[in-house]
């Protein structure tokens, strides 16, 4: 039955109404997906904003915020590292097969972590060496076992991990947790678990193990009198971080005749010098020339070490180690190094 016309023009108009676009929103109302999408970019967080703050930071939440930076500043350390030493591992020949990033990311992270965890509990920084001392020793001997050349990259990741990590703390809070962070640095670029195994080959009244005894606890005093001395006579210096008297300066250069004294007391306890030739002289000849260090500095450190231990020990135990004492200067004389 053919349809009506009012039927056909009701169903003409009925379509054309559905077809009908909706009219657009009043221009002072915003619409659903603005809204979340501002509520969304409200809600991001300044990273720089999170210190803003840090007065009334406690350790747990500077420890907190720090663990979340640890993989940011892990990466930053690598690029750091890279540009320093990426031309020294070619040019002394090294395997790059033996440098595991992977290994190394896993074992910044965990020592880290236990240093950010003994700052938030207030461990003290000694009692969180001897926490920490034997997986350093562990990790020390992972990455040296078949190069011990390798320590020089790990130890140069583990060490600006560290100052990146450090970078967006206020003074107080940045000399509070160096102090945790300088025992990882210290574990790394010195041998003190291999030079505890020597000491406990030897009987408790040997004279060499006496000597030791007898330097260690001054270790600290001559190096900081060797820096004092260093800063005197090139008042003027400049190497790769800054001026002999910025603090980061300061602290890697008290460091580095620290480790000097700790690789001369190894020498004694194992009484030969294969430390020093496998792994501090070409730990040396890696990074000195990368950072900018003249070896001037370090033939005047090697001098100042001899004269200091001579002046606190005295003749009878500095003949234990009068040969070491030679070696070192023979090593690392103007006629293997000069700066010109």
């Amino acid at each position: 039955m053919p349809q009506s016309y009012s039927a056909w023009r009701s169903n003409v108009v009925l379509q054309t109404n559905l077809k009908t676009p909706v009219s657009a929103p009043d221009s002072n109302l915003e619409s659903l997906p603005q809204l979340w999408a501002k509520k969304y970019v409200q809600n991001l967080v300044d990273p720089e904003g999170i210190w803003q703050n840090q007065a009334s930071m406690s350790r747990e939440a500077i420890a907190e915020q720090l663990n979340e930076f640890l993989r940011n500043a892990s990466a930053r350390a690598w690029t750091q590292t890279e540009n320093i030493l990426g031309n020294e591992i070619k040019r002394h020949s090294i395997d790059s097969q033996l440098i595991n990033p992977w290994q190394i990311s896993q074992d910044v992270r965990d020592v880290y972590e236990k240093a950010l965890l003994a700052y938030r509990d207030r461990v003290l920084p000694r009692r969180f060496s001897v926490k920490v001392s034997h997986d350093l020793g562990v990790i020390r001997q992972r990455h040296t076992a078949n190069d011990p050349r390798v320590i020089g990259f790990v130890s140069m990741q583990f060490h600006y991990t560290g100052q990146v990590l450090l970078e967006p703390l206020k003074t107080e809070e940045k000399s509070i947790l160096s102090e945790y962070f300088k025992v990882i640095d210290d574990h790394l670029y010195m041998p003190l678990q291999r030079a505890y195994y020597a000491a406990a080959e030897l009987n408790y009244d040997d004279p060499i193990l006496q000597a030791v005894r007898s330097l260690l606890p001054l270790i600290t005093n001559i190096a900081q009198k060797i820096y004092q001395d260093v800063t005197e006579l090139y008042p003027g210096y400049q190497c790769y971080t800054g001026k002999l008297t910025d603090a980061p300066v300061r602290i890697s250069s008290i460091r580095d005749a620290e480790m000097f004294q700790v690789y001369l007391c190894l020498c004694a306890l194992e009484q030969n010098f294969s430390s020093v030739k496998q792994e501090l002289f070409p730990l040396c000849a890696m990074l000195y020339p990368s950072l900018k260090v003249r070896w001037e500095l370090v033939q005047q450190l090697i001098n100042l070490l001899g004269i200091e231990i001579q002046r606190n020990l005295g003749p009878d135990l500095i003949k234990i180690f009068k040969p070491y004492l030679k070696s070192f200067a023979e090593m690392f004389s103007p006629e293997v190094f000069s700066d010109s």
